[in-house]
């Protein structure tokens, strides 16, 4: 029997996603100038105010206040009337020195043997609906608001959109498990004031569904085949959307977990990854898993595949490794026999996870916003300075847990 399936996506300008972004930008300028930092940030935003809180141990000193600035500024927050203000909010940071009770759980002598950051569980999805071996209604709900913030600052055809937005896109699938169309899309976007609330509501909605739309078909004619005139589309449902971002709620890192990950498919741990260097398995196992989870998919172990690694804090190695192919395994092994496969192939100690996928690089910015899976693999080159002028310009690869490095050793390792 046929079924719906919903995800969600937040844009750039969305409150928690200005913290998530706060707390990586911190990253990576730390990881810039000290590559060993170990650092835990958390950011709180709300009217004119920001609140950064954390643990750091690093060997560099920055301006935080700046950088939060900076982040505030290019997310589009530059009008006083937002009542939340690149260069005019208060900034108040309680960061500290990470304890020395963590710091001895992870750091080795001998780094190969550098213990969790943390307990818990972590999972990775892949699936073959789309190709970028992503579940298709988050990948859409995204596209929507990426597409969104480039026509607010191209600021040509539609000229009154602010920075705080939020999608939802319900697809329609098969008794097979194929999406055959969307039902609905809702799109909630920040604007600004109106004379007349009735004009407001009626040109946002004929807007977006006769400019964002054609334009998202238009660069994904992969999906044209799903867009239909039978489409539910609730535009700004609650009518007037002016206050918005800090001003109209406070903003937390990790709150949108389910945002960052797979839109409520597969399956989540719990922890939240920005604001995190990379000795936090919360993420970077995270990460470790995904790649895993697109690589055996994309080498034809399964059609949709969800793996699960464990760990005790302090220690290296994993407490276990899980699959599950749902049922549509293409290999003739047991769930329990392809995980034997992947733990002799990929090596989940935190050390060789972070070796990997060059995870102790400042790459992490760029994930902070619109998901940090499904991205595409680029090499792009940045440049960080310290309050006493020290510049440094490194080039880096993001998104390496997106490639597909291993799909011939995955090949191999299960004779295909």
């Amino acid at each position: 029997m046929s079924y719906l399936f919903t995800s969600e996506s937040v844009s750039e300008g969305h409150p928690d996603k200005i913290a998530d972004q706060i707390s990586d930008a911190l990253i990576d300028n730390f990881l810039a100038f000290d590559p060993e930092s170990k650092v835990a940030c958390e950011t709180l935003v709300t009217t004119g105010q920001v609140i950064l809180a954390g643990e750091v141990k690093s060997k560099t000193y920055l301006d935080v206040q700046q950088i939060a600035r900076d982040v505030i500024k290019k997310i589009g927050y530059t009008k006083s009337e937002y009542m939340f203000e690149a260069n005019s909010c208060g900034i108040l940071s309680a960061i500290h020195e990470q304890s020395q009770d963590i710091n001895q759980g992870v750091d080795r002598s001998n780094k190969e043997e550098q213990g969790a950051g943390d307990q818990g569980m972590m999972f990775g999805y892949a699936t073959n609906e789309t190709e970028d071996y992503m579940p298709l209604a988050l990948n859409l709900s995204h596209k929507l608001l990426q597409e969104l913030a480039v026509l607010r600052r191209e600021n040509d055809e539609i000229k009154y959109l602010r920075p705080d937005a939020k999608s939802q896109v319900t697809l329609e699938y098969d008794d097979y498990n194929k999406p055959v169309r969307i039902d609905a899309i809702v799109i909630s976007t920040q604007h600004d004031d109106f004379d007349e609330e009735a004009t407001m509501l009626a040109k946002i909605k004929t807007d977006l569904v006769e400019i964002l739309i054609p334009r998202i078909i238009r660069s994904n004619p992969q999906y044209a085949h799903l867009f239909n005139d039978k489409i539910e589309y609730h535009i700004n449902p609650t009518g007037k959307f002016v206050i918005g971002g800090p001003h109209g709620d406070t903003g937390l890192t990790g709150r949108k977990i389910i945002v960052d990950t797979y839109g409520g498919k597969g399956a989540h741990g719990g922890g939240a990854f920005s604001g995190k260097d990379p000795s936090k398995v919360d993420r970077s196992a995270a990460y470790a898993t995904r790649h895993i989870a697109k690589n055996l998919v994309a080498a034809g172990i399964a059609d949709e595949i969800l793996v699960q690694v464990s760990y005790a804090i302090g220690v290296a190695k994993p407490m276990g490794i899980y699959i599950n192919t749902y049922g549509t395994g293409k290999v003739g092994k047991t769930d329990g026999e392809i995980a034997k496969i992947v733990e002799s192939l990929f090596d989940m100690r935190p050390y060789f996870i972070e070796q990997r996928l060059k995870l102790r690089n400042p790459i992490y910015s760029e994930t902070a916003a619109y998901g940090h899976m499904g991205r595409t693999p680029e090499t792009v080159t940045k440049t960080f300075r310290t309050p006493n002028g020290e510049e440094k310009t490194v080039t880096v690869e993001l998104f390496t847990w997106e490639k597909l490095d291993f799909v011939d050793k995955v090949k191999s390792a299960f004779q295909l």
